[in-house]
């Protein structure tokens, strides 16, 4: 496996298909799953580069940035293992010139959840995708439903820019008791973390409320935040929680085609967010 973190030391004749892995670090389990999805599109002749990197621009905070886990020995050693064939690992300076100035903004899907929550976040997310995407030319790259929104806005931005690259989604990996896989869950208090499980299990009642024929959006928000609250500690809140259409990403009037049901909630200033397709 080789690691580099610049253009200058990057493997330069590497096989067909090449997929990338973009991360921020701190790799558990959902990361991996991300990576033996590379795995298998590059197959035997491809190769996996997963890059590491904790992209300032897309961090709304300068705490949150700077608590944010740091475990590169462990992500390269759970890389190896998994047969990656190489890691780009920049700094910032590396990344981004000292006067760098142009950055993408994306003006329709990241209206609604995470977007409208986070001012600029979207922004920061798609400067360092595009620029990994030319920096490292993937024929391929892979990301989690877990960003939900992420996934949209990347395949948008693709299609919208002509970026020659396929984006594939992975479904969420998690916890035994439901909880979503996130590098932010190292930071919950234990107790915490023993109660967010509710998150999916909260998400979950929407299923029930589609096979017994509910049209209504509010009743699904309504449920579902019902089963969020109920019994929560203080330290919880409900940052949003929306119903949208999962390819426009807008609010539904009416829960009749394919919908996404999406929160995002907070535990001590620890964030995390789920998401259900029903």
């Amino acid at each position: 496996m080789i690691q580099f973190s610049s253009l200058d030391d990057r493997p330069l004749d590497q096989p067909s298909p090449s997929v990338l892995v973009p991360t921020m670090g701190a790799l558990h389990e959902g990361h991996a799953a991300l990576i033996r999805r590379g795995r298998e599109i590059a197959g035997h002749e491809g190769n996996v580069t997963v890059s590491i990197f904790l992209n300032p621009l897309q961090f709304n905070s300068s705490s949150d940035l700077a608590t944010y886990p740091r475990t590169l020995e462990a992500d390269l050693l759970l890389c190896r293992s998994l047969g990656v064939d190489a890691v780009y690992t920049p700094s910032p300076e590396e990344f981004y010139a000292a006067d760098h100035s142009i950055s993408i903004i994306e003006k329709s899907l990241s209206r609604t959840l995470c977007g409208s929550t986070r001012p600029g976040h979207f922004e920061g997310v798609c400067t360092v995708v595009l620029k990994l995407l030319n920096t490292l030319r993937p024929s391929d790259a892979i990301f989690g439903k877990k960003d939900y929104q992420q996934l949209a806005i990347i395949k948008r931005l693709v299609r919208d820019l002509g970026v020659s690259v396929r984006i594939h989604g992975v479904e969420t990996a998690r916890e035994p008791d439901g909880l979503a896989l996130s590098s932010r869950n190292l930071m919950l208090k234990p107790e915490h973390r023993k109660d967010a499980s509710r998150i999916h299990r909260a998400l979950l009642c929407a299923r029930d409320i589609r096979e017994a024929g509910e049209h209504r959006p509010e009743v699904y928000l309504k449920i579902t935040r019902k089963h969020l609250v109920e019994s929560a500690p203080s330290e919880m809140e409900i940052e949003y929680l929306e119903i949208i259409d999962r390819e426009t990403l807008v609010p539904l009037a009416k829960v009749a085609g394919p919908a996404l049901l999406a929160t995002a909630v907070i535990y001590d200033e620890v964030r995390l967010i789920d998401n259900i397709e029903i």
